[in-house]
């Protein structure tokens, strides 16, 4: 059985090392190091699972915006999202983004969060193209079916503009895909 909820503070080490065991990707410690340092880090945004009273997976979501037209809309980013290699192919990740996501949509103002992510994954728990949306990617890097939003109660279908990533995304260089 697997529990979903907020990570506790002091459950940071487990839940870094449990997210950096799910990527053979070396810049994932770096990412994670300068989102948790940054401007926009809140715990309530940092999502567990947990299993048998160890932390096995990790889910972030960071305050981004969205340049729309009118003013500028604080909006969310999901990313990273790992859970731990001995553990992964058990539904575990699917559980903690629907647990995550529906605990944002009942007490989150922002109206949507964003990803870039494989196309084939995330359509499953409600992400859409952002393009498709009136959305536009915050790097050209990022292939357009990759960049994807996940509409939240508060969302007004007539929100467009640019994704503008917290700045900790481009420090990392963890934007899009390199060659």
């Amino acid at each position: 059985m697997v529990t979903v909820r907020r990570m506790d503070p002091s459950e940071w080490p487990a839940a870094r090392a449990a997210c950096i065991d799910a990527f053979d990707e070396p810049g994932i410690p770096e990412l994670l190091d300068m989102l948790h340092s940054s401007w926009g880090w809140s715990d309530d945004l940092a999502f567990v699972a947990e299993r048998a009273g160890e932390i096995v997976g990790l889910v972030l979501f960071t305050p981004c915006f969205v340049d729309a037209p009118e003013r500028v809309v604080q909006v969310l980013v999901l990313s990273p999202v790992g859970v731990r290699r001995d553990v992964q192919g058990q539904g575990i990740g699917d559980a903690l983004i629907r647990g995550a996501l529906a605990e944002l949509a009942s007490t989150r103002a922002e109206p949507a969060v964003f990803l870039e992510g494989i196309p084939s994954y995330y359509p499953r728990f409600g992400f859409r193209p952002g393009g498709e949306l009136g959305f536009t990617k915050p790097s050209t890097r990022i292939p357009d079916r990759a960049f994807m939003v996940y509409p939240l109660p508060s969302y007004d279908p007539s929100l467009r503009g640019a994704l503008v990533y917290a700045d900790a995304f481009w420090r990392a260089d963890a934007v899009g895909l390199r060659e």
